[in-house]
This record gives structure tokens, C-alpha cells and sequence, in this order.
């Protein structure tokens, strides 16, 4: 006879039965919790497949000039993206969408098929508004279009090394853009939307997150006096056949810098065949030995020690010096071989100054050049910077103490040596620099004595306007004051200087009697008609002062006296008319 394995053992049944029971009543209670009491469980897990948060671009801020004129503006562009999986399936219509891209249709193939694993790639970047609906009109299913911005520089080339640039992206790479990042990018939105498996956009929910527009900034360049600057310089190196050049032009009164142009440029518009050399902004990255244009600085230490004034005499026969194994040559001789002051500042003596400086020793020149800003960093924050050299011995020998009082031994960029004949210009005072526009006058400290400037300004006046001066970078109508100078390029990766390698400078500010622009230009290896900073440099500074002058409306303090009228009597006509 038969019997069921189970009746054997009926605990066994009883417990499968439990089991089962117990399995049953969990399930039923976890319908239960997610349907009723855990229910944003199902409700987050349906949302994370449906519902997506794209981004809102966020607008970049206006970078204008000082007077609001537009540097870097923000317009809309469209971005094409595929998803490539989606894409597999109209291979037929690949060359139709590469037409559309203008791309050659075998690069896109290759793309398309490298990537055809991924569900995002991006087509092309950067289109017009226009253009991205050309594309999207063809209804090409895996292509999709995201909103954008893109940077354009209304100046190009004329003001890209002060503005810089932007990535694809709209982060700052370059220039002001860079500097101030932070503050031009804005804070990107969110808006939610639902999308079907397949990433189609089925509805425009809300907008969660606004996008929060960047912060303008106003620079504090004008732009008409970087456009002259631009094409003076431009002009000057064609003229002269030089390799490169700077442009700085500075307020007085406030420390912001009106103009900083270089060449060469290049048009942040459109980088495709950019040069790495040209992307250098010279003016504050280049440092140099600025030979003669540092003589009115070691001068002041001269009058400030007591020891010196405008009316001493020093011999500079034979207009040679030697100091152990080195020779101290002057470019011009002076008639006699005594020269004043002011003429050894004319005649740009370095055996004059060189007299002077062993007198009152290279520690007073050192420190009157470091309080000027020499070898110090300008406070502007401009990405790449330098700081130069400016040496300090512990103990100053001849030879040391006489380089440094005719300006080598150093080397500084052009916008120090802007700053520090800014100082002489505003009385000995130095004000904070900037390349943003300031809205009150800052704070300054007095780093000279005023009568010390004050003589000095006159002394430059001479440089300029005497007989004998720098008379090329005069300016009708107004007195000026500057200084010019002809150093010797260092050799690179070797000690000494390269021969027959010069840079041009001249410095100097105007209007004399009440000092408002200081300029300076350097011109890099003159290799045609010349390569002193009297013949190559102060020509250019002379049409650039006279052009900001006007377009500044400072007054002329250099006019002719008025003719004196003669009045003229005319006798009357008789009332009898003609006989």
C-alpha cells in the first residue's frame, strides 16, 4: 500500500505552508507601503526616468571701455549634439547632416561610428541662431540643440591684450577676462522638463533656478586713445623694421591706465592661425634694462641728498670713464666737457651721471628707484605679470653704483616705467594703479619731495624743448617733458648683449605745467633708419600725446601771445555821396 511522503512528515508540509504564507504577506505588505505609505519612493524612481534638469545658460557681463564703449559682449549661440546610438539607425542621411554642418561627410562617418557606444557627442559648437535651425529643420533623429553664449570683441586686435579672451566654454583664459572671472561669469539656471526613454523633449515643466546674468566692467582704457596708440605704434614699427613694441599711457592724477597697446597683436575673434608670441601683452610680461630714461631718477636722489643742484658743474672730458676693466662712454660730447645738471640730463651723459652717482653712492639711487614702484609689483593683478629686478648690494661698488644710475644692472616692464614718470609728473606722489575704471580719486603717498619733482619737471621740459632736445617729441601748443633712452638687448642663454640688437624708449608726461598723461613707448630692435630713442620712439610719443591731449581737452599751456591788432581809422563818408 501507497502512502504520501508528506504524511510521513506533516511538520515538513506545515512549514513550506508557513513559509509560503509568510512570503506572501511580505510581498502584500510591501505593495502595500510603497503603493500607500512609501509612495515617493515610486514617485522619485519615475521622475528619475522621466523628469530632467537642463541648464540655463547664464549671460557673461559687458566689459566696456572707461566711456561704456562695448570691449566684450555676449551673444547667443546654438550648440548641435547628437546621440550617436540614436544616429545608427539613418546612416543613409549621414551625408545629408554632414551638408548641413558644412563637415565632409567621411570625418562625421568616422566620428559617428568611434562613438556609436555613447549616448552624447558633441556636432558642432558656436553656430548662429540661424544656422542651428537650418540643421534642425531636417528633423534628423539623435540630432538635439542646446542654447549658449559666445564672446565677441567688438575692438579686435586693438585692445585684445588688455580684454583677452574666452574658451568654448565662456571661462576667461586670457587678460581681464581672466582676471576677473569670477565676477563677469554668471551663475547658470535650471529649468525641469520631462523626456521619454529615448531623451525627446515631451514637456517644459518649470523654470526651477533663474540664471543670474554676470557683473559689468568697466576698464578704465578709453578707447579712442587705444586706437591712436595702436596705429602709431603699427606705423612705427613698419617704419623702422622693428620686431615688436609697447604703448603705455597713464593718468596722472588717478593711476588708471588709458591706453596699453603691443605689437604684435592678434584678432581674439578668430584664433584659428594664432601665434603664441603675439598673444604676449609686452607691456606688463617684458622685462627690459631701461637705460637712459632711469638718469632723472638717479638725478632726484642726486637733489634730495643736498649735495646737488641744477646749477653744478661736472667734467665729463674726454667723454670717456674707466672703472677697472670696464669703460663708461658717452654717445654725445659736450662742447668743454662741462655740463650742468640739466645738461648732463640733455646731452644723456653716462660719464656725467656716473660723477654724480659716486658721490652720493648707489644705495640713495636704489632706494629712490624701488619707492618710485622699480622691481615692484604694480598691485594691477593681471594674470602673467612680472615683477622685473631691481639689485640691491649689500655692498655698492663703481661699477654697480654707476649701471645702475644710467639704467642697467635693472630691468623693469614698460608699465612701471609708466608708473614711476607718473610720480614725477604728479609732484613725487604715487597713486595705486588700475585697469579698472575708478569713480573718485584714490588716496596717494608722497615718495618724493615735491620741490625735487617740481625741479625735475622743469629739467625734462628742457630735455625736450632746448636746443639740442629731443626735439621730435615735442607737441605744438603744449610743453612737455620726457626723457629718452637706447639700450642694449641681453643676449639669451649667454652672458653679455647681442650685437647690433637695441630697444628704443622714450618716457615723459604733459602738459608741463600741470601734468595730466604719462607715456611711455619701447620699441624692440629697430633694424632700419636708425635705433636711438630720440629718432625711433619719441616721434611716436609726440603724435600720441598730441592726439590724447585734444581728444582729452586739456588745455595748452604753450601757446603764442596773441598778435596785437592795430586799429585802423576810416574817414567817414560825406553825406553828399559821389560828386
Amino acid at each position: 500500500m501507497i502512502r504520501l511522503e508528506g504524511a510521513l512528515y506533516p511538520w515538513r508540509v506545515r512549514l513550506v505552508l508557513l513559509l509560503l504564507a509568510g512570503m506572501v504577506g511580505a510581498i502584500g505588505w510591501r505593495i502595500v507601503s510603497l503603493q500607500v505609505v512609501d509612495q515617493h519612493f515610486l514617485q522619485s524612481q519615475g521622475d528619475a526616468r522621466s523628469v530632467r534638469h537642463i541648464p540655463i545658460p547664464a549671460h557673461r557681463g559687458l566689459i566696456t571701455d572707461r566711456n561704456g564703449e562695448p570691449l566684450a559682449v555676449s551673444t547667443p549661440v546654438t550648440t548641435l549634439w547628437a546621440n550617436p546610438k540614436e544616429l545608427q539607425a539613418a546612416k543613409a542621411r549621414w551625408p545629408e547632416l554632414a551638408k548641413a554642418l558644412g563637415q565632409a561627410p567621411d570625418e562625421l562617418a568616422t566620428r559617428l561610428q568611434r562613438q556609436a557606444d555613447r549616448e552624447f557627442m558633441y556636432l558642432v559648437r558656436g553656430l548662429t541662431p540661424e544656422q542651428g535651425e537650418r540643421v534642425l529643420e531636417l528633423k534628423m533623429p539623435g540630432v538635439y540643440a542646446l542654447e549658449e553664449f559666445r564672446r565677441f570683441y567688438p575692438a579686435g586686435e586693438v585692445a585684445a591684450h588688455v580684454v583677452g579672451f574666452t574658451d568654448i566654454d565662456d571661462r576667461g583664459r586670457e587678460g581681464m577676462e581672466l582676471a576677473y572671472d569670477e565676477w563677469l561669469a554668471g551663475v547658470p539656471g535650471k529649468r525641469q522638463v520631462l523626456k521619454d526613454r529615448r531623451g525627446r523633449l515631451i514637456k517644459d515643466v518649470q523654470v526651477v533656478k533663474n540664471a543670474k546674468a554676470g557683473k559689468p566692467l568697466a576698464l578704465s582704457i578709453d578707447l579712442r586713445l587705444q586706437y591712436l596708440a595702436h596705429r602709431e605704434l603699427r606705423n612705427a614699427l613698419a617704419e623702422f623694421g622693428a620686431k615688436a613694441g609697447s604703448l603705455v599711457m597713464v593718468d596722472v592724477k588717478t593711476g588708471e591706465v588709458l591706453a596699453m597697446v603691443n605689437h604684435p597683436t592678434y584678432n581674439p575673434n578668430n584664433r584659428r592661425n594664432l601665434q603664441p608670441a603675439a598673444m604676449r601683452n609686452r607691456a606688463m610680461i617684458d622685462v627690459f634694462e631701461p637705460g637712459s630714461t632711469m638718469k632723472p631718477f638717479s638725478m632726484s636722489a642726486a637733489l634730495a641728498s643736498g649735495r646737488w643742484k641744477p646749477e653744478d658743474k661736472v667734467d665729463v672730458h674726454p667723454g670717456w670713464l674707466r672703472i677697472g676693466r670696464y669703460t663708461i662712454r658717452d654717445v654725445s660730447r659736450a662742447e668743454g666737457g662741462v655740463l650742468d645738471l640739466t645738461g648732463i640730463l640733455l646731452k644723456s651723459s653716462n660719464v656725467g651721471m656716473s660723477k654724480i652717482a659716486f658721490d652720493i653712492g648707489g644705495e640713495s639711487i636704489y632706494s629712490i628707484m624701488q619707492r618710485v614702484g622699480l622691481g615692484q609689483d604694480t598691485g594691477l593683478g593681471f594674470p602673467g605679470e612680472r615683477v622685473g629686478n631691481l639689485p640691491n648690494h649689500r655692498e655698492w661698488r663703481k661699477a654697480e653704483t654707476a649701471t645702475l644710475s644710467y639704467g642697467y644692472g635693472l630691468s623693469v616692464t614698460a608699465i612701471q616705467l609708466a608708473h614711476a614718470y607718473s610720480v614725477l609728473a604728479n609732484d613725487g606722489r604715487s597713486v595705486p594703479m588700475s585697469l579698472v575704471r575708478m569713480d573718485r580719486k584714490p588716496e596717494s603717498t608722497a615718495v618724493m619731495s615735491e620741490p625735487v619733482a617740481k625741479t625735475l619737471q622743469g629739467m625734462l621740459q628742457q630735455v625736450v624743448e632746448a636746443p639740442g632736445g629731443v626735439y621730435r617729441a615735442q607737441v605744438p601748443g603744449y610743453h612737455v617733458a620726457g626723457k629718452s633712452g637706447t639700450a642694449r638687448k641681453a643676449a639669451v642663454g649667454s652672458k653679455g648683449y647681442t650685437e647690433h640688437a637695441y630697444r628704443s624708449l622714450f618716457a615723459g608726461f604733459a602738459p608741463t605745467s600741470d601734468p595730466r598723461i604719462a607715456t611711455v613707448v619701447v620699441i624692440d630692435e629697430p633694424s632700419k633708419g636708425g635705433y636711438y630713442g630720440g629718432l625711433v620712439s619719441a616721434p611716436v610719443f609726440g603724435r600720441v600725446m598730441a592726439g590724447a591731449l585734444r581728444l582729452l581737452n586739456i588745455a595748452p599751456d604753450n601757446l603764442p601771445p596773441p598778435a596785437e591788432t592795430q586799429t585802423v581809422s576810416v574817414p567817414a563818408a560825406s553825406k553828399g555821396g559821389r560828386s
